[in-house]
């Protein structure tokens, strides 16, 4: 399928192809180390909170900055296995073009480290990676949180939640990275 320009985009096929096209053109212009044809393309139904995600298997002995040994796997033929680019409709469709292009640079440097590396994370090596890529290290929210957290001192933003766990039920014990102060809770849209 030819992609179709960014505001045409309708369908999942089409987000999809017009996905993989804008990586494709990261890749030769930002020297991403990413071989396409080991990378599948879904876009999730269920996701809700995630813009995309790159699905993979779990490998033992992987670490981020230790090239994976993929001759090691069995049915590999040393190529890394195939991972899924999992998109998300309801993020493309919320966020502006630049926040969805900069989601899809975040995702290529998960897919860089995994092929690499057989495994992926946002430590000091993708912080460094996403700052050559011009992208953040968490993907921008797309859904409202049912829990907000702020600093009593500064109103700082301190968490989101989308359900109930134990920093909100016992949000007295905690204090704000900025002030120390209290944390304020706030219910969001319900």
């Amino acid at each position: 399928m030819v992609a179709p320009e960014y505001d045409a985009v309708d369908t999942d096929e089409e987000l999809i192809a017009w996905s993989r096209e804008y990586c494709r053109r990261v890749r030769r212009e930002r020297g991403v180390d990413v071989r396409f044809d080991l990378v599948e393309w879904a876009v999730s139904t269920r996701a809700k909170r995630r813009a995309a995600a790159v699905k993979r298997p779990t490998l033992p002995e992987a670490t981020v900055g230790d090239p994976y040994d993929w001759d090691s796997v069995p049915g590999a033929d040393g190529r890394p296995l195939p991972c899924t680019m999992s998109l998300t409709r309801e993020a493309f469709e919320s966020f502006a073009r630049s926040e969805w292009e900069a989601t899809l640079r975040h995702e290529l440097i998960h897919v860089e480290q995994y092929q690499r590396d057989g495994t992926t994370d946002h430590g000091p090596a993708f912080r460094r990676r996403a700052a050559a890529l011009d992208t953040d290290v968490h993907c921008p929210s797309f859904a409202d949180p049912k829990y907000v957290l702020t600093c009593r001192e500064c109103d700082r933003l301190v968490a989101r939640r989308y359900r109930e766990c134990k920093l909100v039920r016992e949000r007295e014990r905690y204090r704000s990275d900025c002030c120390g102060a209290d944390l304020v809770l706030d219910r969001g849209p319900e």
